[in-house]
């Protein structure tokens, strides 16, 4: 698996082939090239426990509140992976196994620790990043990438 590089006379005149790993699924070979993209944003397909949830705004009704306190916003993006996560197969967040928090104020992390920590009351916190970012998508302060599995 990998690739080999063939030395072909001087280091001028390399050859790089690769080789492919037999042993990859079609299945597995149809999970990593995706499919139905939108926007900056893929949709895994095939078959797995694991659950990716990509790019979950603080949105209600296509309308981010990127003009409410980041409290009320990282808030309102939990409500959307918990109604995402309750769409796929009936997952909680005790389905969560990672985290990560984009803000575009790292250091608001201090502000979204009590809502994170109320949110996950019942169940073993999931290891989380918080991210430094420039900007997202309609103004919001805050966006998350979730890894949920079934277990």
């Amino acid at each position: 698996m990998g690739h080999r590089t063939t030395e072909v006379g001087s280091d001028e005149n390399r050859d790089t082939e690769m080789n492919i790993d037999p042993t990859l699924s079609e299945e597995s070979k149809g999970q990593r090239c995706g499919s139905d993209n939108t926007g900056a944003f893929g949709k895994r397909t095939g078959s797995s426990d694991l659950r990716f949830f990509e790019g979950i705004l603080p949105e209600i009704d296509g309308e981010v509140l990127s003009n409410h306190s980041i409290e009320e916003q990282f808030s309102t993006a939990l409500d959307n992976l918990e109604s995402a996560l309750a769409d796929n197969r009936n997952a909680t967040f005790g389905d969560v196994m990672k985290l990560e928090i984009q803000l575009t104020d790292p250091s608001a992390a201090e502000a979204i620790d009590h809502v994170y920590e109320s949110r996950f009351d019942d169940v073993e916190l999931p290891p989380r990043t918080v991210v430094g970012v420039c900007s997202l998508p309609g103004g919001a302060d805050v966006q998350l990438d979730v890894i949920a599995a079934e277990e």
